[in-house]
C-alpha cells in the first residue's frame, strides 16, 4: 500500500532516503499542478493520465502556481483552451504531453529549489547553457525539457548550476 500524508512536513521527517522523499514530494506536487483526481505516484500513472487527456483546469492550476501566458500558450492556445471548456473537452494527447512536460518541470524546480519563489525566478531567468533562453523556454520541446531536467538533477546532486 502505498505511503499516504497529509502534510509536507510529515515527509520530511519520515526516515525513508532523501531520493524517496524527494519523488514522494515531486508527485504529490505535480498531482497538483495537473488538477489530478487521482494522486500521481510514478510516470507510469502519469503516462495513464496523459493517455486519458488532462482537463483543461489543469492550465489555470499552472497559471495560478506562477506561469505566465506565454508559457501556458505554448501548451495550448487560448482560443483552444476556451473551447475545450465550453464543450467540456479534455486537452489533446499532444496537448496534454506539453502541460504534463511543463508541469514536471515546474515541479522538479520546486522540489530541487525547496521554494515556489525561488524554482520560478530560477526558470524564468535566462541561461547561457540554453543559449540566452529561459528553462522555461528551452523546455517548450522534449529535447530541451530533458536538458533542463538535467540540469536541475545535476543541482540538487551539488554540481554547480
Amino acid at each position: 500500500m502505498p505511503l499516504q500524508y497529509r502534510h509536507l512536513a510529515d515527509l520530511r521527517s519520515h526516515p525513508m532516503s532523501t531520493v524517496a522523499v524527494e519523488s514522494a514530494l515531486f508527485y504529490r506536487r505535480l498531482t497538483q499542478l495537473l488538477a489530478a483526481h487521482k494522486p500521481l505516484r510514478g510516470d507510469r500513472d502519469v503516462a495513464a493520465f496523459v493517455r486519458a487527456g488532462v482537463r483543461p483546469e489543469a492550465i489555470e492550476h499552472l497559471a495560478r502556481a506562477g506561469l505566465g501566458r506565454r508559457d501556458l500558450a505554448s501548451v495550448v492556445p487560448p482560443r483552444t483552451l476556451t473551447h475545450r471548456h465550453r464543450r467540456r473537452e479534455r486537452l489533446s494527447r499532444d496537448e496534454s504531453d506539453r502541460a504534463v512536460r511543463l508541469a514536471r518541470i515546474v515541479a522538479l524546480a520546486e522540489t530541487v529549489f525547496g521554494d515556489r519563489r525561488a524554482a520560478l525566478a530560477w526558470l524564468s531567468t535566462p541561461k547561457r547553457r540554453f543559449d540566452g533562453a529561459s528553462p522555461l523556454e528551452a523546455a517548450a520541446s522534449e529535447a530541451g525539457a530533458r536538458l533542463v531536467e538535467d540540469w536541475l538533477w545535476q543541482a540538487d546532486e551539488g554540481y554547480f548550476a
